[in-house]
């Protein structure tokens, strides 16, 4: 397994050459994974994933190496030395490359120069586009009875050349399937010294750009027609040209580029550290989701008041709970404290809304309180329809929690105490990033809160102009009050105030159900 500087305790450093995978940041293996988490330094290619860049160590040092052809940040020379001398240096290095670092991807020519500077390196394999492509568009590269071998050749290199390394007559008498990559700028020279041997104009072709990706695009013909079918439908780098019977496979096999929500564009404002689950459940529906939280959830600046009351939890009737957050900030300073669930055996939990329930039920507790609606005052019609009136209340919320629960609470009869259980900030890069992404096309804005409107529309400079430039995907009444007093158009509010609520509801818009 991996091992940072800190933890090999034998001061020599090793350099990892990880295959990052093709695009989809799933793809990466657990072993690349494991480096990539454990690096002291990471050097990552520009085809490597951003969302792979997000599991390394806050403190771990980001080396920029992407090489576009004509935008180097750093030539080849540049960073093999930059390898070298990290690894001199007695740190653990994840060179994170695109695809597999042996598969045109110079990985070779990095692992020859650190073993002459007798520095220890180690290849993790990753999924290369040449598979990885073609199957994502539904075309299998082999198939018996159709195509017995894959011949993968490198698209950079000019068939015009005298000297060519490439066997072009070879490789157009070949039966089985070929896949060129990194030929885009040559692709009508290479179909034309395939053409000119002997490949007949109508064997199947396709083009794959972005393969494994959300942007992924696939155009297939016949090879004589292919670049200019690709030209028509604005088909660009990077892309794998696949030449074969096995392309006319994609009509039955077709499935990554085929699902719902497939080449739409969502914004999710939802925190960080509670997005995930949001931004999976869209991605497996083909969704390319832009992940900028309008708020971050950390933890109370000064817990002392719900520590105190934790402290006192015998003296409550109730503890009312009208978010996930207010239960993780509970049930932290709750094991922080030394307190454990048998304190709480006494108490009723009131809860808002089925997100805060199955966060308090993953914690052995069952709410014995939900209104239908998911708002304080469905909440507060509950209680006076069945006749409850809580007599203490602990009532945990955010630094800008409202104040209608407790105010109905008190008119009950209730006395509530209010403690900070968690505390809210707005990510100090999300408006010039969000800003940039409404001006290249955003399909969706999600709304998770009245915070993530507010401090959205903020961020970008007080006006709702942008994010109405897209459709808007409200979780509940509350955000939707929010959204209407700030001028943010609503096009549709989620049936159910939860993640599934809102995966519908946009789901439904792209449908027309």
């Amino acid at each position: 397994m991996p091992e940072s500087q800190e933890n090999r305790g034998n001061g020599q450093g090793k350099v990892y050459l990880v295959g990052a995978g093709p695009g989809d940041p799933g793809l990466i293996t657990v072993k690349g994974l494991e480096a990539l988490r454990t690096a002291d330094a990471i050097v990552y290619d520009r085809l490597a994933s951003p969302r792979l860049l997000a599991e390394a160590r806050p403190d771990a040092e980001m080396y920029d190496a992407g090489k576009g052809r004509d935008d180097h940040r750093m030539t080849q020379s540049e960073i093999n030395d930059l390898l070298i001398e990290l690894g001199l240096s007695g740190k653990s290095v994840c060179r994170l490359k695109g695809g597999d670092p042996f598969v045109f991807g110079r990985g070779g020519e990095e692992a020859l120069e650190l073993a002459a500077a007798g520095i220890e390196w180690e290849v993790v394999p990753g999924i290369s586009s040449v598979i990885a492509a073609p199957a994502y568009a539904g075309i299998p590269v082999t198939q018996r009875g159709m195509s017995t071998s894959l011949t993968v050749v490198t698209g950079s290199e000019d068939p015009n050349k005298p000297d060519s390394s490439i066997n072009w007559d070879a490789l157009a008498g070949l039966s089985g399937t070929i896949v060129f990559v990194m030929g885009w700028n040559g692709m009508n020279d290479i179909v034309d010294a395939l053409v000119s041997r002997g490949v007949p104009d109508d064997r199947p072709a396709a083009l794959v750009q972005w393969g494994t990706t959300a942007k992924q695009r696939t155009v297939t013909g016949p090879i004589s027609e292919i670049v200019g079918k690709g030209v028509e439908a604005g088909i660009g780098a990077p892309v794998a040209l696949v030449i074969g019977e096995v392309v006319g496979m994609r009509d039955a096999l077709a499935w990554f580029d085929n699902r719902p929500l497939f080449g739409k564009k969502v914004l999710v404002t939802r925190a960080r550290s509670q997005a995930s689950r949001l931004v999976k459940k869209l991605e497996d529906l083909g969704a390319e989701v832009f992940e900028y939280p309008a708020i971050e959830i950390v933890p109370a600046s000064d817990p002392s008041a719900l520590d105190e009351a934790l402290r006192n939890i015998s003296n409550y009737d109730w503890v009312m709970l009208t978010s996930s957050n207010a239960v993780r900030g509970l049930t932290d300073r709750m094991r922080a404290t030394g307190i454990d669930a048998r304190a709480f055996a006494h108490l009723q939990f009131g809860v808002v809304g089925p997100s805060t329930a199955r966060a308090l039920s993953a914690e052995g507790i069952t709410a014995d309180a939900m209104p239908d609606q998911y708002v304080a005052s469905a909440m507060l019609d509950l209680l006076k329809r069945d006749g409850i009136v809580p007599g203490r209340v602990l009532f945990p919320r955010s630094d800008i929690g409202g104040e209608a629960l407790t105010i109905g609470l008190r008119e009950l009869g209730s006395q509530v105490d209010e403690v900070i259980a968690y505390s809210t900030r707005i990510p100090p890069d999300t408006g010039d990033l969000a800003r940039d992404a409404y001006e290249e096309g955003i399909d969706f804005t999600t709304f998770t809160s009245s915070s993530t409107v507010n401090n959205l529309v903020g961020l970008l400079g007080g006006s709702p102009d942008l994010i109405n430039t897209s459709k808007t995907v409200i979780i509940g009444p509350v955000t939707a009050e929010t959204a209407v007093e700030l001028g943010v158009n609503i096009d549709i509010q989620a049936a159910e105030q939860s993640i599934d609520g809102l995966v519908a509801a946009i789901t439904s818009l792209v449908s027309g159900t």
